[in-house]
């Protein structure tokens, strides 16, 4: 673990064009962020993370770059970025942007020089199969769409071609590169020379999009390890408070790719989903009100935390921009028990922005720039109970979610969603308990009941009331979340910490 200022930081993450519109054009800006960052600092935010805002197409939201060194108009300009910087540095609001590190957009000028039929500096700069006729089932290629005489390789849409930093295992030798092959070097330089701009221009790191894809075949993830550690040695030196964030999901990212923090997601059966999303799965997940396999979750859980301890920490999500959010498959009342736990647990907590006030997934709208299903993660921020909730003053161009569950209504009401979660970034911040990366799970059972150094937590995510089965006689500090019978623990010794 290299930055030590990331271990008390409560993250905020914000999908730009749905956050706040300044200017009136239906989708969200720059300067509609710095207008509210009063109200992330008085929800206890002190860290942001930003999704793509370079000059882009928008076939995938953003994540299909063609200018990585410019603002997209959509989202204002230079000048509102330096803006946001100074503002976020005045108010101690560290900020991180997604570093798009795997492709480009396929208008980015240097793969439409690389489509051409003669051989150019830029024909090594992506992955293209030797003949038009040679497209191997085990990669994803795109075909007859340029005039050179071969198909290209993509990370995920048509629209984004994958930049070619070499393969771990070469099966195609006529024209797979090995990693170690000079040619292979041209876009790690570039790559560097992104995040060098990005550093100097004042902000503190990234949030790294599919961290794990830059080297092909490469089924250990050995080169891609070695090629992160390559960037590490020489970026550290010179930004020593620099984070970076992968989207990996796996232990490898920080013990052997050497990440700051590591993105703990929704992928089927691993902790998270044992934890909230099981139900998919056809299973009841921990925080299902009838109750989950429990032990599983913290058997799987503390596996995955024993292996990371020491080399870095797991990104603790409420959601984000790529699956459905809590509500409505959970209830505010949930999801007050939920992101409470969240805050509880080691590592660093992220919420997704709307999540602090329950909005909704929304199901069958019509895709977005890319986000097919994704879209109704993606829907405009509710400020208000005003024409467009606050948003913007014209309609905004992804629908909004119906409902009187905006910011203005829940600050009036202390049991609110969004003041629950408020008290416990408080309670978070203030807990040096909860700083610290020691946990011990000391029951199996429900409520879940563990151990953060000095303090307990225990967490009743079940319908009924549930007394806790161990002896808390010499506890100074426990903290209820849900429905748990105090009964048990009143004695004079004791300081009872009611977070929710």
């Amino acid at each position: 673990m290299n930055n030590k200022w990331i271990k008390d930081r409560i993250f905020y993450q914000i999908y730009p064009s749905s956050f706040k519109d300044s200017n009136q054009d239906g989708r969200g800006d720059l300067v509609g962020i710095i207008q509210k960052i009063p109200y992330l600092l008085d929800l206890g935010i002190n860290a942001l993370w930003i999704n793509p805002i370079f000059t882009s197409p928008m076939m995938d939201g953003g994540y299909d770059i063609v200018d990585y060194f410019q603002i997209d108009p959509r989202f204002g300009t230079m000048q509102d970025f330096n803006n946001l910087i100074k503002v976020a540095k005045k108010k101690q609001l560290r900020v991180i942007l997604d570093l798009v590190c795997g492709h480009t957009s396929e208008q980015h000028p240097n793969f439409i020089k690389s489509s051409q039929a003669n051989r150019n500096f830029e024909s090594d700069s992506y992955i293209w199969s030797n003949h038009w006729f040679e497209s191997p089932n085990d990669y994803k290629f795109i075909s007859g769409r340029y005039e050179r005489n071969g198909n290209y390789l993509v990370n995920f849409f048509s629209t984004q071609p994958a930049l070619n930093y070499g393969f771990q295992q070469i099966d195609h030798p006529q024209w797979q590169i090995s990693y170690l092959d000079p040619r292979a070097e041209k876009n790690y330089h570039r790559l560097i020379k992104i995040i060098q701009f990005w550093l100097n221009k004042g902000i503190d790191g990234f949030r790294v999009d599919m961290a794990d894809s830059l080297v092909k075949n490469d089924p250990q993830k050995q080169a891609t390890c070695w090629l992160w550690r390559k960037i590490f040695s020489e970026l550290r030196p010179k930004y020593p408070e620099a984070v970076f964030i992968s989207e990996w999901s796996h232990c490898q990212a920080l013990n052997e790719a050497g990440f700051d923090v590591d993105f703990m997601l929704d992928h089927s059966w691993n902790p998270y989903s044992r934890l909230l999303r099981l139900e998919k799965h056809g299973q009841p997940s921990v925080f299902n009100p009838q109750g989950g396999d429990l032990g599983k979750f913290i058997d799987e859980y503390l596996n995955w935390y024993q292996q990371i301890k020491g080399h870095g920490l797991i990104g603790n999500i409420s959601g984000n921009h790529d699956f459905e959010r809590l509500c409505p498959q959970y209830s505010q009342e949930q999801c007050k028990i939920i992101i409470a736990f969240l805050l509880c647990l080691p590592g660093v907590p992220f919420i997704y922005y709307g999540d602090e006030i329950g909005l909704k997934y929304l199901k069958n709208l019509k895709s977005f720039e890319g986000a097919y299903t994704r879209t109704g993660s993606r829907t405009p921020m509710k400020w208000n109970n005003q024409k467009f909730y606050g948003f913007s003053e014209t309609k905004p161009l992804i629908p909004l979610e119906k409902g009187t569950n905006c910011v203005d209504q829940q600050i009036k009401d202390p049991n609110s969603l969004l003041n629950t979660i408020k008290r416990m970034i408080e309670f978070r911040k203030s807990s040096k308990d909860l700083i610290g990366e020691e946990i011990e799970f000391l029951t199996r059972d429900y409520p879940i009941t563990m151990k953060r150094n000095n303090l307990i937590i225990i967490v009743n995510p079940l319908k009924s009331d549930l007394k806790i089965n161990i002896d808390l006689t010499n506890l100074k500090l426990v903290t209820l979340i849900g429905k748990v019978t105090k009964t048990l623990i009143a004695t004079n010794s004791l300081a009872i910490y009611q977070a929710i």
